[in-house]
């Protein structure tokens, strides 16, 4: 097949189980089929990388690991492989409807200037079932408008299924090395929508999965690392974009509120002897650290709402410790809101 493919869709995977075999049929479906495929095994041990090499579709190309990898070198191997123009990451559990690349073809075309593309899509639980869609987008934003709606939560931003081009992500640095990865998702789409904007497709057209994941795997120590390195990403911004500066000044208030009481949360749902010495108090003092670094003269209170206070209090005592342990395990829906 001579190779005129503009498109290359990057699937870094390890241990794929079903779901990658869904996640590849979904690619190979798709309507629009000038395109390759690059799937990153990182050392799979169930069959997929035996499963892969079955496959006889001669756009697919296998890159095995040499060795097994921590998730960011996977991904991080991104960057050494050949790609076309354009490139697109998909998890191995996400879905593409058979039009997606048609429809990000059509939005390259409508505008070809733009630096980060998306299209509308929805979530999907483990068995495939619609949860919701995503929140509504705008069809172009200015780096600012998105770094806006990204911090007021007004947006929903994954880690998957954004195009870009490749010289654009390799001048990015392709996604930087967070701790799994995470928050290195929303750095880099900052990152690539401030060579241009941001153009996203009306159209629905793939489905991310949600289930347990590296979110709720991670360690929290991993999780503070990785949160202290993106607030720090935000204020090295500030001091190289005015506008930029505005528009976090203006909005990481909301944002720095959001993941306090989600990551306050979460450490309370974690055993004293799993949260190397940090408590919820001494995480909210942390956050209001952040904020003072990112927004001078705040008002910033997480304990003005009650279920900060109340997480506190919880925090406090062995016993009150225990007991909503035991509690959550009995009743795993979140009760604290």
């Amino acid at each position: 097949m001579t190779h005129t493919a503009k498109y290359s869709i990057v699937l870094p995977v390890r241990n794929g189980g079903h779901y990658v075999k869904d996640c590849i049929g979904s690619i190979l479906s798709q309507s629009l089929p000038a395109f390759d495929l690059l799937v990153l095994d990182n050392c799979s041990s169930d069959g997929t990388l035996e499963w892969l090499r079955s496959l006889t579709d001669p756009r697919i190309k296998i890159y095995p690991a040499e060795k097994p990898l921590g998730i960011e070198e996977n991904w991080g191997r991104i960057t050494s492989v050949p790609r076309n123009e354009f490139i697109t990451l998909i998890g191995h559990d996400d879905i593409l409807d058979p039009h997606y690349l048609a429809t990000m073809d059509n939005l390259i075309s409508r505008h070809p200037d733009a630096s980060l593309y998306q299209a509308h899509f929805r979530y999907i639980d483990s068995q495939g079932a619609t949860i919701r869609n995503c929140k509504p987008m705008d069809e172009r934003q200015s780096p600012e408008e998105f770094l806006s709606f990204f911090l007021a939560g007004l947006i929903d931003n994954m880690g998957t299924v954004y195009m870009m081009r490749s010289a654009d992500y390799d001048a990015a640095g392709g996604i930087p090395p967070y701790p799994n990865l995470l928050f290195a998702d929303f750095e880099l789409w900052i990152e690539l929508s401030l060579h241009s904007y941001k153009a996203t497709a009306f159209e629905e057209c793939f489905a991310f999965r949600l289930h347990q994941s590296m979110t709720t795997t991670s360690s929290d120590l991993k999780y503070q690392y990785a949160f202290d390195r993106f607030v720090s990403y935000l204020e090295n911004l500030q001091l190289e974009s005015p506008s930029m500066k505005e528009a976090i000044r203006r909005y990481s208030l909301i944002f720095l509120m959001t993941y306090c009481k989600g990551l306050s949360h979460r450490l309370l749902r974690t055993p004293l002897k799993k949260r190397n010495g940090q408590t919820v108090a001494s995480f909210v003092a942390g956050c209001c650290d952040y904020a003072n670094r990112l927004v001078p003269g705040n008002d910033f209170n997480p304990y003005g709402l009650f279920s900060m206070r109340l997480a506190r209090m919880i925090d406090r005592f062995a016993l009150t410790r225990g007991l909503f342990l035991l509690f959550k395990r009995l009743y795993p829906t979140p009760i604290i809101k």
